[in-house]
């Protein structure tokens, strides 16, 4: 939790070091306003064990975003999303087979800086925090269930770094984003004078984005 609260107020921090900085700059340069989509590839990381293409699940973000100039190479990005996580794990025993999926969804605020390397090519760095507003485990095959999980047993907070690429075709944007997150998805909990954390896991998603300038 220290990590995500230290983490959470240095996106402020830059936030507001960003607006002072643009608030400087020449009245004639243009920010920008859109809405975009994509999609996601979600899994789950642990220290314990290695992610696999196996346990990918599939989803999808879409929000809005705005591009403020801080010069004609570096411009400061804010986003609103609504993003999906999780991950998927195949069993297969002599009793049942099938897949489960632990779906999250969030509302996420990526805070980013974007660099011109040339008039349609740029990169993106920086961070993000979300909120998580709903959690469900779904299953398939021998045993079906469908079951809303209690937000309250997981992390309502979650934050992380990110980076990306992206390709400018105004007013179309395409680009390829990676999250990866700092803060475990369970919580800690004592049980027995014992302290875990379940699911000590943490979210980890590679997204590809279509953006749509709207000014």
């Amino acid at each position: 939790m220290k990590m995500q609260s230290n983490l959470l107020c240095a996106l402020v921090l830059f936030m507001t070091a960003s607006f002072g900085v643009l608030h400087a700059q020449d009245e004639n340069v243009t920010t920008e306003f859109g809405v975009k989509g994509g999609f996601n590839m979600s899994n789950f990381l642990s220290d314990d064990d290695e992610a696999t293409d196996e346990n990918i699940l599939y989803g999808f973000n879409a929000g809005v975003y705005a591009t403020l100039p801080i010069s004609d190479f570096v411009a400061i990005q804010p986003e609103v999303l609504f993003t999906t996580r999780g991950s998927k794990l195949e069993y297969n025993n002599e009793l049942v087979s099938g897949d489960a999926k632990f779906k999250l969804n969030y509302i996420e605020v990526p805070l980013l800086v974007r660099v011109n390397i040339t008039k349609n090519f740029n990169l993106q760095a920086g961070g993000y925090a979300s909120y998580l507003v709903s959690s469900k485990l779904t299953g398939d095959g021998s045993a079906e269930f469908d079951e809303d999980i209690d937000t309250d047993d997981l992390n309502k907070f979650d934050a992380g770094i990110v980076a990306g690429v992206g390709v400018d075709f105004s007013p179309i944007s395409i680009g390829v984003r990676y999250n990866y997150g700092l803060t475990t998805i369970g919580k800690e909990r004592t049980v027995a004078g014992q302290t875990y954390t379940f699911p000590d896991t943490k979210n980890s998603n590679l997204s590809v984005y279509l953006s749509y300038k709207l000014n």
